[in-house]
C-alpha cells in the first residue's frame, strides 16, 4: 500500500502490516500495487513479490543514464492528470500517453480543474487528436462534476494510478472520490507552477471495493522504448506506409506521405516534431539499455572465467 526507504505497509488479512525487505532476496525492490508474501513477526519480512502487470516505469532523462524508476505495479487504469489551468502540455501528455500504453495499463485522460478553463471545449478539441483510442474526462473535483465518469473506471478489485506533474490536482481528485481528506493538498504557486504536496506513492482502498494510487508530481518521463509511440502516433504511423521509400525518414525524401501531409495541413508541424523527438529518444535509450546490459554480461562472463581459472589452480 505504501513504500518507504526499506520498509514498507502491507494489506493483509490481519490487517496493515509493516514489512521489511532483503534486497538480495528478492528479483525486485516491492514497490506500490505489488502483491506480496510476508512472514509475519516482530519484524515482518516480505519474502517473494507476485508477477506484475500493467507496471508503470519511466526512464531517467538525465544525459547518459538509463536508469528505469518503477512507479507502480499492477495498474489497470492510468489517470493522466492535466490540469485545465493554467493549460494543458501537449508535448508532455503525448509522453505520459506512451508511458501508459507500454505499461499495457489503459490510459485515460483526466482533465482536471475543468472549472477554470476559459474555453474547455477548445482544450478538448486540442487533447482529442493526440490521445487516439482514449477518453478525455474535464473534472472538476472541489465540485464533483464529471466525478461519475472517473469512478466509473474503477470496479471492485482493480487498481486506478494516477499519473501528472505537481499542482495537476492529483490529490484534490484522490479526496475527492475518497470522500475525505486523504492527502494534503496546496494551491499553485504565484508562478503557476505546482508545489509538491504528495511526496511518496500511496494506494488507497476507495469505498466501492476498488484501489487508486496517489503518485509525487513528476517533472520529465523518459521514453524506454518506441512501443507505445506506435499507439501513441498512431496517425502518423499510419502515414508512413504510404511513403515511397521503405526507410523514409520523414525529412527530405520525395513522395513522403507524412511530409505531404504537414504541406496539406492534415498533420502538424507539432506533431511530427514531436514523433521525430521521442523515436530518436527512444532509440537512444534502447542503445543505451543494450550496451548495459552487454557489460553486465561481459562483467558476469569474467567473474565465471576467473573462478574456473582459480579452480584449477587448486585442483590436486
Amino acid at each position: 500500500m505504501r513504500v518507504d526507504r526499506g520498509e514498507c505497509d502491507v494489506l493483509t488479512s490481519v490487517g496493515l502490516v509493516r514489512a521489511r525487505w532483503r534486497s538480495d532476496a528478492l528479483t525486485a525492490d516491492p514497490c506500490v500495487g505489488d502483491q506480496v508474501t510476508v512472514t509475519l513477526g516482530e519484524h515482518s519480512l516480505v519474502t517473494d513479490i507476485g508477477p506484475r502487470h500493467g507496471t508503470i516505469r519511466r526512464t531517467e532523462v538525465a544525459p547518459g543514464s538509463s536508469r528505469e524508476q518503477v512507479l507502480a505495479a499492477n495498474v489497470d487504469v492510468l489517470a493522466i492528470c492535466e490540469p485545465c489551468h493554467p493549460g494543458p502540455t501537449l508535448a508532455r501528455l503525448e509522453r505520459m500517453l506512451a508511458l501508459a500504453w507500454e505499461s499495457g495499463a489503459m490510459p485515460v485522460i483526466v482533465l482536471t480543474k475543468a472549472d477554470l478553463a476559459d474555453d474547455l471545449e477548445s482544450i478538448i478539441q486540442d487533447v482529442s487528436p493526440l490521445a487516439i483510442g482514449v477518453d478525455v474526462l474535464p473534472v472538476t473535483a472541489t465540485t464533483g462534476a464529471g466525478l461519475e465518469h472517473v469512478r466509473a473506471l474503477i470496479s471492485p478489485g482493480m487498481t486506478l494510478a494516477m499519473l501528472g506533474r505537481s499542482g495537476a490536482g492529483k490529490s484534490t481528485l484522490l479526496n475527492a472520490l475518497l470522500g475525505e481528506e486523504a492527502m494534503v493538498t496546496s494551491r499553485l504557486r504565484a508562478d503557476g507552477r505546482g508545489r509538491h504536496t504528495t511526496t511518496h506513492r500511496q494506494m488507497l482502498m476507495l469505498p466501492g471495493g476498488g484501489f487508486i494510487i496517489d503518485t509525487p508530481g513528476v517533472k520529465s518521463v523518459g521514453i524506454a522504448s518506441s512501443e507505445g509511440l506506435e499507439q501513441v502516433f498512431a496517425d502518423v504511423e499510419a502515414l508512413t506506409g504510404h511513403c515511397r521509400f521503405g526507410d523514409c525518414s520523414h525529412t527530405v525524401e520525395p513522395e513522403c506521405a507524412v511530409l505531404d501531409a504537414v504541406a496539406n495541413d492534415e498533420l502538424s508541424q507539432r506533431r511530427l516534431d514531436s514523433y521525430r523527438k521521442l523515436q530518436r529518444e527512444a532509440a537512444y535509450q534502447a542503445r543505451r539499455a543494450d550496451a548495459r546490459l552487454a557489460a553486465a554480461e561481459r562483467a558476469k562472463w569474467k567473474s565465471i572465467h576467473k573462478e574456473a581459472k582459480r579452480s584449477a589452480r587448486v585442483r590436486p
